[in-house]
């Protein structure tokens, strides 16, 4: 009776690991598939779908081989686990071709356990610095029903083969790859036709000669984003130059629509070159009132005439951030002025006016707060960081000053940003 109770409990007392087990593969399951699904960028997934599935069955080696649209060929190869020498090593043998035991995946797209690779008959033998690889587990990645790729994992580290648990886990794996590669692949064509839309609402800058100017604008980093940055340079009369930038509150839609709607109102009262940028601006917010339901918007508008030899610019500010001149001397300097309340908060406070003198050569730089924003610093810490920036390029040809102030800003890339810099002559 002691034995038989003894065993009894013995028994329960496995099938409790085996449960308990099981239940840990499970969890680690659910959080590898959770790790895949953040992910937002082609290349991110693919790595993440290798590097997981590593950590799951406990494998030395991991690799994930994308086919070419024969279906027959691998066109992308990622490795995870390799050394750096490993790795230089394969990268002088060249991009896995899809034959031997790969090949044989690709052909029989069903899951495959090998225990001694160099014996397999469909083996051709590893490539010079190959690392030497006995055990093999392959399962296929399928998307929308076609293969996408094979996933192969080398190596127990506990020095096992793979067994079926192994497979049973990478095959449940696959099946979240393939919907996170789908998901992924889905958030890039929305987030290239959203980009390729806002860029239609943005003008082409014309020839504003005597002054030389440059614009650029760069997405938000979260996909499928739209937003509401937008900026315009209109010739006037007289060697006039009208400049604005602004942004519209919100990434969808109807921020889009508010821009363009914004802009165009804009540019219509511009015309009227009796009025001061304040005075454009309060109309435009009255008209935004009268006519439209657009979201808060925040604006800079300026005007750069002739003042005898040099320029004076005048702006207007409602609720955004200061333009930068920088000068020749490499000095940079904000237009700190009372900035006003944004578009359509209350269209009856007035809106002021401020002006100021620009030496030949000055390059005045409208952006919008994407460009500066960061959760992790101050809005000064990134204000200075950007006037350094643009001290630093200050004697590069604007397109290349521009491309540079967004390519090495100092925000964190959450937001969309445009900006547009003009040149006075020098002299």
């Amino acid at each position: 009776m002691h034995l038989r109770l003894r065993s009894e409990l013995g028994r329960i007392d496995e099938q409790l690991r085996s449960l308990l087990a099981s239940m840990d593969r499970l969890q680690g399951l659910l959080d590898a598939v959770v790790a895949i699904s953040r992910e937002v960028e082609l290349p991110a997934v693919l790595h993440r779908i290798v590097t997981t599935a590593m950590d799951l069955v406990g494998a030395r080696y991991g690799a994930l081989g994308v086919l070419d649209e024969s279906g027959k060929r691998l066109e992308q190869f990622i490795t995870a686990g390799l050394s750096e020498g490993e790795r230089l090593a394969l990268a002088e043998s060249g991009l896995p071709r899809g034959l031997g035991v790969l090949g044989h995946l690709i052909r029989y797209p069903d899951p495959l356990r090998i225990d001694d690779i160099p014996a397999h008959p469909a083996s051709t033998g590893f490539p010079p610095g190959h690392p030497q690889m006995r055990s093999l587990l392959g399962v296929a990645i399928s998307v929308r029903g076609e293969i996408y790729g094979d996933l192969y994992l080398s190596e127990r580290l506990d020095g096992q083969p793979f067994d079926r648990h192994d497979e049973d886990v990478v095959v449940a794996l696959a099946g979240a790859a393939g919907i996170a590669i789908e998901n992924v692949r889905l958030f890039e064509r929305i987030r290239m036709g959203a980009e390729q839309f806002q860029r239609l609402l943005l003008p082409t800058l014309p020839d504003l000669r005597p002054f030389s100017a440059a614009a650029i604008y760069r997405p938000a980093a979260e996909p499928s984003q739209l937003g509401g940055d937008w900026y315009d340079a209109i010739p006037l009369s007289d060697g006039v130059v009208a400049v604005v930038i602004g942004d519209v509150v919100g990434h969808d839609l109807k921020a889009a629509a508010a821009m363009a709607s914004t802009r165009n109102m804009l540019r219509a009262l511009l015309f009227d070159q009796s009025n001061p940028p304040g005075r454009v601006l309060a109309l435009l917010d009255h008209a935004l009132e009268a006519i439209t339901n657009n979201p808060v918007t925040t604006t800079t508008l300026a005007r750069i005439e002739p003042e005898g030899s040099e320029w004076r610019l005048c702006w207007s500010t409602a609720g955004h951030v200061p333009p930068l001149v920088v000068t020749l001397d490499r000095q940079a300097r904000y237009l700190l002025a009372e900035p006003g309340l944004p578009l359509g908060v209350d269209p009856e406070q007035p809106r002021p006016d401020h002006c100021r003198r620009l030496p030949p050569g000055a390059t005045v730089v409208f952006f919008t707060d994407g460009l500066v924003e960061h959760p992790r610093h101050s809005i000064d810490e990134s204000l200075q960081q950007l006037a350094s920036l643009a001290s630093e390029h200050a004697f590069l040809p604007l397109p290349e000053f521009v491309r540079e102030l967004a390519d090495h800003h100092p925000s964190d890339g959450h937001d969309d940003m445009a900006i547009l810099a003009v040149r006075t002559p020098r002299g």
